[in-house]
């Protein structure tokens, strides 16, 4: 069978933990919110397996590669930046990008902003989205409230409390609550409260989860915590500040983009998935998996590793 190993790596000013499998053409693969390099345990032996040099990072602020206390040290610059830096560093001189979740925006920025870094990109969940004509945080804050999750999330130390106060509590009622199997309701919190209080905690889990899955997760997370984290959050309008230059500039490269049908986030962006390739010129194939929720290349692997596969030998 094939092995994951693990090493850190210097790119840039972070020194970044990958785990990686494999010889070849190299694929970055990056993770969401609440996850790390784990969260593509099972890309990283398919991948190798087809002949790739498959490398997830924990990404900045995250397990085992932390980050600094600065909370403007975690804008979408900084991080395109370190997938950029993790390319050079490994010899590489292009690769696929993979992006879930928070991922996806960091891999589609990257390949607007790098394509001479990047053969192709792969977004999975969010979609590429335009930049918007005017800053996000406050427009959400119109749009569904105060409680809205990334809203909160712009209060200093409260959100990651909650997440650290009973971490295996957490990934239990996020991984299952935003899955296929859950209810993935609007991440709206109620007052006085926090997004958790609206995600059950499952009697039993779903059969793509296991105990020793939420083990894993709270053990990475178990020296860096949820601050790093909660700080891509807390640089939204920021990141709408610094990317002036990139105003609705399309991106080059070949895509693809991967989404549950009961994924909320892509539910809710079914207009800008429609409207992508205005954007996003080379987008090769959408492909929706049935049933599928928010934790795309945990909750359907085959039918990820699939698609990822197909996308690259294409290239």
């Amino acid at each position: 069978m094939t092995e994951i190993t693990h090493r850190f790596v210097q790119a840039g000013e972070l020194r970044m933990h990958i785990a990686e499998a494999g010889e070849g053409p190299l694929v970055l693969l990056l993770h969401g919110f609440p996850e790390c390099w784990y969260s593509w345990r099972h890309q990283l032996t398919a991948l190798a397996e087809a002949g790739y040099h498959a490398v997830a990072p924990d990404q900045r602020g995250y397990a085992r590669t932390g980050g600094p206390a600065e909370p403007g040290r975690y804008t979408l610059l900084h991080l395109a930046g370190d997938a950029v830096g993790l390319i050079d560093a490994l010899g590489a001189d292009r690769a696929v990008v993979a992006g879930h979740d928070w991922g996806a925006p960091v891999a589609w920025a990257t390949a607007q902003m790098r394509p001479d870094k990047v053969r192709g990109v792969i977004g999975m969940s969010v979609p590429h989205r335009p930049r918007s004509s005017r800053p996000p945080v406050e427009s959400m804050r119109r749009l569904f409230g105060d409680g809205f999750y990334m809203v909160r999330f712009q209060e200093p130390d409260v959100p990651e409390a909650a997440f650290d106060l009973d971490r295996a509590g957490t990934f239990r009622r996020m991984l299952y609550g935003m899955s296929g199997d859950g209810p993935s309701p609007p991440l709206i919190a109620p007052d006085g409260g926090g997004i958790l209080d609206v995600l059950p905690d499952p009697e039993k889990l779903p059969g793509w989860l296991t105990d020793a899955d939420i083990a894993a997760y709270v053990e990475e997370y178990a020296v860096s915590g949820f601050t790093g984290p909660v700080n891509w959050y807390r640089n939204l309008d920021r990141n709408w500040e610094l990317t002036a230059a990139w105003h609705r500039a399309p991106i080059g490269p070949p895509a693809l983009y991967i989404a549950g049908d009961r994924d909320i986030v892509a539910v809710g962006a079914r207009g800008a998935i429609d409207s992508m390739t205005d954007f996003v010129p080379n987008l090769r194939d959408t492909v929706w998996l049935s049933g599928c929720g928010h934790w795309t290349q945990q909750e359907r692997p085959a039918e990820v590793n699939e698609a990822v596969i197909g996308f690259l030998r294409g290239l």
